[in-house]
């Protein structure tokens, strides 16, 4: 048993008596937030004049010391204050740097950022799965792999809850829409549910997971946040989850009776249908006073486990650690580890620092600080670093120019005269991000972001790099943006190009150092990058009815034989790496790939080692190879390693409908290991199971 989930269990003994206790409107108490709907808009439209800039409340009884539960949302850092908290790169980024024990320290300085402001939950663990890469949230998540989702979904977890606050995670389940969110119902088949939608999420339960938040959407015609069969069946039964389910906030819970009988245990942020309403349901005998007493134990032993392992660890973060050095610098290694090389053709990056006297920053969002959507993910630090204040900041002798570039003449002509040129282009909040439609804006905190109706540029960034590109061959484009994006119609216009995500209040300054070589890209993609937007799913981002596919992203490409751009899990490097003696094994519970990796450059570097598992003797519909395991390795010129991945057997099985069970298919597996998803970029071996 995970020893999270353990410790929390031992006040089962102790929660179950102070519940004992409780009248009904105690414990119903309990199962909401205390702040008035307009108390949080005034909180926003305030001095503060942000969403959740204080910690948000619920629940709580003081004569039985249960202190509340208090809010901090995430993932990019904790939302609550102004100038005050880390601003990580987004979600995306870091889980292009496949650096779990990273994204375990980021959890740790997250948890403790919390604890400065008075919170005791961080609601930033997001792990929904992007059907297609335009989802405004996108930005929100690891990438589009399960596997990849569940393993950087956990280490997070266990980050945030080692510093004795409670991780929430979001959103159970089928969240992956924006513009349409609220009224949208998926349906998909039951194998794809379990295999590709809902695996990570029970890797972060079994990672000992304190909350689950259920999602607006609807599920085969349900509410998410009234499902019996998500929440209860599926969460609490079969997955043994031990913690609280709460709403989403103001609109994920519809009905009383419903949520109430469902499986919901908290309405956040504000009581509209639980309270008084569910007290009376209760009392007419349309929900179950056991339902009532079920998450009531469950609050309240989460609380006191949490505040029992905060008190006896002594720590007392105050508002010294907010922001502190050494969280910034934390934010800072990972712009570095996640931002993706694309294209380095002719070894034009690095810049030689000593070459240039002028470099040219063309594109509105060169001299923009520019960290992601702004619905509730938004961080507000002390400061932000643009690509111009990074340029300023490591070329400190040489003229650093910017231009917008709407006039293409005037920019060909700063182009010429620079000894380098970097393209800043991409997105902002107002191009993607968490959205509400404008008729509900009074309704929240402002209409921002949505859905990309399309995957590529804007159409003037696009006639930018082709117009200008060829001008100077010392050039690169930085993509910023919370997903892929299309990059067919202009790649061929420059020599380099990198993507940088939106990569944190320091993001500018590591963008400037990977470029002059002070940083050694090692970022891999978190996606394909295909060659057409059609060879990805289709989505109605306006529907009310959407159906999900079994494959997306690379196991579609694979599936159907096309070849991408570049595959999932690429990413270049200033230094270049072998990869030999693939050597495969299986044992009673695990299979293992294990290789030489040596760097064949001229200077340090860092390689993601990748384990795909491949099902071509499968009996049954299966993807071509998935991932089932990574690790980084760094190597000085000429230095080899040998480097082990293991993945549980577990991980290889399939959900068989028939006894709604994952069954084993014993037969050979093929084993692949490498440097991404791509066969020629793999070494395959196999194993009997």
């Amino acid at each position: 048993m995970n020893q999270a989930k353990e410790h929390r269990l031992e006040f089962t003994e102790k929660a179950q008596e102070i519940v004992d206790r409780m009248s009904l409107e105690e414990k119903v108490y309990l199962m909401s937030g205390n702040l008035t709907f307009q108390d949080m808009m005034a909180d926003a439209m305030g001095e503060a004049s942000h969403y959740n800039a204080r910690p948000y409340p619920a629940g709580g009884n003081e004569r039985e010391g249960v202190a509340p539960m208090l809010f901090c949302d995430g993932p990019r850092g904790v939302v609550c204050g102004t100038g005050e908290s880390t601003c990580f790169p987004v979600t995306m980024c870091r889980g292009a740097s496949f650096d779990t024990e990273l994204e375990e320290e980021i959890g740790h300085a997250i948890g403790r950022e919390v604890r400065g402001h008075g919170g005791n939950l961080f609601a930033g663990v997001c792990i929904n799965l992007p059907y297609n890469p335009g989802w405004g949230r996108s930005q929100e998540v690891y990438g589009e792999d399960s596997f990849a989702l569940g393993q950087m979904g956990s280490a997070l977890v266990r980050g945030v809850q080692a510093e004795d606050v409670m991780a929430c995670v979001k959103h159970f389940a089928f969240n992956s829409m924006e513009i349409s969110r609220f009224k949208v119902s998926v349906d998909c088949e039951r194998r794809t549910e379990r295999e590709v939608y809902l695996s990570h999420f029970k890797d972060c339960v079994d990672a000992g997971a304190a909350s689950i938040m259920s999602a607006y959407n609807l599920y085969k015609g349900t509410h998410c946040g009234h499902s019996d069969y998500l929440l209860r069946k599926v969460l609490k039964e079969e997955w043994d989850f031990d913690g609280f389910v709460m709403s989403d906030f103001i609109w994920g819970v519809k009905d009383t009776v419903e949520a109430g009988n469902g499986g919901q245990d908290m309405e956040m942020c504000c009581t509209q249908f639980f309270g008084d309403k569910l007290v009376q349901a209760v009392k007419d005998g349309l929900v179950g006073e056991g339902r009532i007493n079920d998450s009531a134990l469950r609050i309240v032993r989460t609380i006191l486990a949490f505040e029992d392992s905060y008190q006896k660890s002594g720590h007392t973060y105050g508002k010294e650690i907010l922001g502190c050095k050494e969280h910034v610098e934390l934010a800072k290694r990972a712009a570095e580890e996640g931002i993706v090389l694309l294209k380095n053709e002719g070894k034009a990056l690095p810049f030689r620092k000593d070459k240039i006297k002028k470099i040219a920053l063309l594109g509105k969002l060169a001299n923009k600080a520019n960290i992601g959507d702004h619905g509730s993910s938004r961080v507000f630090p002390a400061y932000v670093k643009t690509p111009m204040d990074g340029f300023n900041e490591v070329l400190p002798e040489a003229e650093v120019i910017w231009y917008s570039g709407e006039d293409l003449e005037h920019a060909k002509e700063v182009a010429k005269e620079a000894d380098a040129v970097v393209f800043v282009v991409g997105f902002d909040h107002d191009d993607e991000g968490e959205f509400v439609a404008v008729e509900n804006a009074e309704n929240y905190t402002g209409a921002v972001g949505g859905d990309r109706k399309t995957l590529g540029l804007h159409e003037d960034e696009v006639e930018l790099i082709k117009t200008v590109g060829p001008e100077n061959k010392n050039s690169a484009v930085v993509m910023i943006g919370g997903n892929m994006i299309m990059v067919t119609d202009w790649i061929d216009s420059v020599a380099s190009v990198l993507m940088a995500f939106y990569p944190g209040q320091e993001g500018g300054s590591v963008i400037a150092r990977i470029l002059t070589g002070e940083v050694n890209p090692s970022g891999k993609l978190p996606f394909v990058l295909p060659y057409e937007e059609e060879d990805l799913p289709h989505v109605n981002w306006g529907t009310t009815n959407q159906y999900y596919g079994y494959y997306h992203g690379y196991t579609k490409l694979q599936k159907i034989g096309k070849t991408p751009l570049l595959p999932f899990g690429f990413g270049g490097s200033y230094t270049t790496f072998s990869v030999e003696a693939p050597a495969f094994r299986a044992d009673e519970d695990k299979v293992t790939g294990v290789c030489t990796v040596k760097n064949t450059g001229d200077r340090e570097g860092t390689e993601v080692i990748q384990l795909y598992v491949g099902f071509g003797h499968s009996s049954i519909d299966r993807p071509v190879r998935l991932l089932r395991g990574f690790r980084r390795v760094t190597l000085a010129p000429g230095e080899e390693k040998q480097v082990e991945i293991t993945c549980p057997v577990e991980k290889l099985k399939y959900y068989d409908t028939k006894s709604a069970s994952f069954r084993l298919e014993h037969m050979e597996y093929e084993m692949y290991i490498g440097t991404s998803s791509a066969e020629e970029d793999l070494l395959k071996g196999s194993i009997q199971l």
